[in-house]
C-alpha cells in the first residue's frame, strides 16, 4: 500500500475525490499527509474531518520556494511518502521535492494539455480560454510535474464536448464532475499499482 501526500491550494474538491476514492477501496493507497499553501483553503477542513494531518507552508513564510520546499520534503520524509499528488496547489516545485520524488509526483490539469496550460492557467481561467478560443473539446490531464508549469510526460487525459451554451462555469463544473475528479482517481490507482 502508498503512502500518499497530497498538496492543495484551495477548496480542496480534488483531494475530495482522492478521500472518497481512498474509502471505496479505488486504489490501493493511504493518504497519510496533506500540505497547502494558503491557511485558509478549505480543504484543511476536508482533511480535519477526514482525520488526514495537514501542515499550512505558506510562500510568505518562507526565505524563498526553495527553502518551503526544503520544509515540504522533510514532512514528507517524516510520513514516508512514496507519491505526492498536486490537486489544486498553485505552487511551482523546486529542486528539494523534485530530486528527492522524481517520478513520483503528478499534477490535474482541467484542460487538455499542452493547450491551455502554463502561467496562470488555473481554475476557472482555464475554462474562460477554452471558451474564448472556440475550442469544441476540452477536459483534464494527470501528468508527472518535472518542475515546469503545467509540463511533464502525460499520464491520463480525457476529453468531453464543449456545447454550444457553455459557459466558463458550467464547462468547470461538467470537467470537475464527470472527468477531473474520477481521472484522479484512476491515475493514483494506475501509480499505486506500479512496483
Amino acid at each position: 500500500m502508498k503512502k500518499i501526500a497530497v498538496m492543495f491550494s484551495g477548496n480542496g474538491t480534488d483531494f475530495q475525490a482522492l478521500i472518497d476514492g481512498q474509502r471505496d477501496g479505488a486504489f490501493d493507497g493511504e493518504i497519510v499527509v496533506a500540505v497547502t499553501s494558503n491557511a485558509k483553503a478549505y480543504g484543511i477542513e476536508r482533511a480535519r474531518l477526514a482525520g488526514i494531518p495537514c501542515y499550512t507552508c505558506r510562500k510568505a513564510d518562507y526565505a524563498d520556494d526553495v527553502a518551503r520546499d526544503t520544509a515540504v520534503a522533510e514532512i514528507m520524509t517524516r510520513y514516508g511518502v512514496e507519491l505526492i499528488v498536486l490537486a489544486g496547489y498553485l505552487g511551482i516545485l523546486t529542486a528539494p521535492l523534485l530530486d528527492a520524488y522524481k517520478g513520483r509526483i503528478i499534477n490535474i490539469h482541467p484542460a487538455l494539455l499542452p493547450k491551455f496550460g502554463g502561467r496562470g492557467m488555473y481554475g476557472i481561467h482555464v475554462h474562460e480560454a477554452v471558451i474564448a478560443a472556440g475550442e469544441k473539446k476540452s477536459g483534464a490531464t494527470v501528468h508527472y510535474s518535472d518542475g515546469g508549469i503545467d509540463t511533464g510526460d502525460i499520464i491520463l487525459q480525457r476529453a468531453l464536448d464543449v456545447l454550444p451554451d457553455d459557459t466558463p462555469e458550467s464547462l468547470q463544473r461538467r470537467i470537475l464532475d464527470t472527468i477531473e475528479h474520477p481521472l484522479l482517481v484512476e491515475a493514483v490507482a494506475l501509480l499505486c499499482a506500479k512496483a
